[in-house]
């Protein structure tokens, strides 16, 4: 299905950002290791994490909705709280069937340390693009830890085949930081004899560090490095020493703030259209999260941040944005990618409305994500008139003045949302293939969130 966006004055009206996706993930799956029950408040209902709450029933977690539920484009209605009665560290169960992980890396990656420790058997797989995306870097380390995995070409690609148990701890120097590859080695460390350290280059999202230590793991952390104005810790290097918990995990209570990589999509909407006035509610502002807003900063953008709280452990914020502002280049290294590596996509588009050449580098990583994001970003802005070279880990730009294009979204959800958000910017028709297919994984609300604003 093609998607139509035409381009618009401007955005205006208040929104409140979907829960985030990365807690949303890790609530479910720590909660079912616990010794209790937990409570989850405004679980993201979304492909992607629906994918990760089935694994945990699959795995023997009982998981109960309450109080209202909220009717969620191509799912119908669903309960927006859960209790999750966990089973403890040593609880779960083998499952009767092959887990399906949809679309979702993080489901994927995050289960793959956390079955590692459970002897028993078990099955990850996916669908066409997932099974299509590289799980070496995650395999490999818990091999040396002792697990025993098979995956498709050598070990390579979904489905997994894992066999767990009998780990040993380990140190490992990890080669690109990875929030994902990180939180599957500390799941894994839970279980493993021995202390497991893992060090990475930069900081990445730490969701991980922040809730399993708050239910009682042994986790030790060193971090070194600058930070910027904004507080972001660019580069700084990130040591994690995990032990096995004395007992067991303690349950907890959560309510899931506001994600910041959702939001990002319509703080660059209000930065590059005209007359826009937006509010965007409780949302995530984790400085590990958060890259994105030191390099729109950095692009002379004022974004104004109200109501400062603390909410279940995370920085949380209203940010208000005004349109527009005028945007230039900027130039983008590897230190700043692991703060917003989901965010890329919507920052090209900001470069692309910038006074000057934007270049973007040290990005290989987006190569497999959900799609060759730096190929569709680059495909996608060129047929909208925009001067791009395309690297192997990135991107250049070159600011100009777009036009309506026929978009392929590759069936990404970042890359249909980036293009929306582009086309309120073009003049004439936007069309983007498969758009409402593909923001199911994240934010299923997407379109009709746009189309309210830019109406306001």
């Amino acid at each position: 299905m093609i998607k139509r966006i035409e381009g618009k004055a401007g955005l205006k009206g208040t929104v409140i950002s979907p829960p985030d996706k990365s807690i949303s993930h890790r609530a479910l799956i720590f909660s079912s290791i616990a010794q209790g029950q937990s409570r989850i408040e405004d679980l993201l209902l979304a492909a992607d994490t629906i994918s990760t709450l089935n694994a945990m029933k699959l795995l023997g977690a009982k998981i109960e909705g309450y109080g209202k539920k909220k009717r969620v484009p191509g799912f119908g209605a669903a309960y927006r709280n859960y209790l999750i009665t966990g089973k403890g560290l040593h609880g779960l169960s083998e499952p009767a069937t092959f887990i399906d992980c949809g679309n979702s890396g993080t489901t994927t990656r995050l289960l793959c340390g956390l079955l590692s420790g459970n002897p028993f058997f078990s099955v990850l797989s996916g669908d066409e693009s997932l099974n299509s995306r590289p799980m070496k870097r995650v395999i490999q380390p818990l091999v040396n830890m002792g697990a025993d995995i098979r995956a498709r070409a050598s070990d390579s690609y979904p489905p997994i085949a894992i066999r767990g148990g009998n780990l040993n701890g380990l140190k490992y120097d990890m080669p690109v930081a990875s929030a994902q590859v990180k939180s599957a080695l500390m799941l894994a460390g839970l279980y493993a004899d021995g202390e497991t350290v893992i060090k990475e280059p930069s900081l990445s999202r730490d969701h991980t560090e922040r809730m399993l230590s708050s239910m009682g793991a042994s986790i030790i952390e060193e971090v070194t490095g600058e930070v910027s104005a904004g507080g972001n810790p660019i580069g700084a290097a990130h040591v994690i020493r995990i032990q096995k918990p004395a007992n067991e995990l303690s349950p907890f209570e959560i309510k899931i703030p506001g994600d910041f990589s959702s939001a990002a999509f319509f703080i660059v909407g209000a930065l590059i259209t005209q007359n826009s006035r937006i509010t965007i509610k409780n949302v995530c502002l984790n400085p590990t999260r958060t890259g994105l807003l030191g390099a729109l900063q950095a692009m002379g953008a004022i974004i104004n941040i109200k109501n400062k709280k603390i909410i279940s452990g995370e920085l949380v914020g209203d940010l208000h944005v005004n349109g527009k502002q005028g945007l230039r280049a900027i130039d983008v290294n590897e230190s700043w990618i692991p703060l917003m590596i989901d965010e890329i996509p919507i920052l090209c588009v900001a470069a692309a409305c910038a006074q000057g050449r934007s270049e973007i580098r040290g990005a290989t990583e987006l190569r497999v994500k959900e799609s060759d994001r730096i190929k569709a970003m680059a495909k996608g802005l060129e047929s909208m008139g925009i001067e791009v070279e395309e690297f192997e880990d990135g991107l250049a730009i070159t600011g100009g003045t777009m036009k309506g294009a026929l978009i392929d979204s590759f069936g990404d959800h970042r890359i249909a949302m980036s293009f929306a958000i582009a086309g309120l910017s073009a003049s004439g028709i936007t069309e983007i293939e498969n758009g409402e297919e593909a923001v199911k994984i994240s934010y299923p609300d997407f379109f009709q969130t746009l189309k309210r604003l830019a109406n306001g």
